[in-house]
C-alpha cells in the first residue's frame, strides 16, 4: 500500500477493508519517515504492532 493511501485510510472516519497477512486490521498511524504503519487486528487493540506499508493490502 502506498503511503498516501494509508494516511487517507488512517484519517478517515469510514472503515476501509485492509488486511495484514490475511487478517483484517485497523490503521492507527502512518510513520512517513520509515514507511511503516501502527496497526492492530480488528477487535484486538491490545495487539498493536508496527509493520511495513508494503505488507498492507486494501481489499
Amino acid at each position: 500500500m502506498n503511503r498516501q493511501r494509508a494516511k487517507q485510510i488512517a484519517s478517515s472516519p469510514v472503515m476501509a477493508n485492509v488486511t495484514y497477512n490475511g487478517t483484517p486490521i485497523y490503521i492507527q498511524h502512518v510513520n512517513e519517515a520509515s514507511d511503516t504503519a501502527r496497526i492492530y487486528p480488528l477487535g484486538q487493540p491490545e495487539n498493536e504492532q508496527e509493520v511495513n506499508l508494503d505488507s498492507l493490502l486494501e481489499q
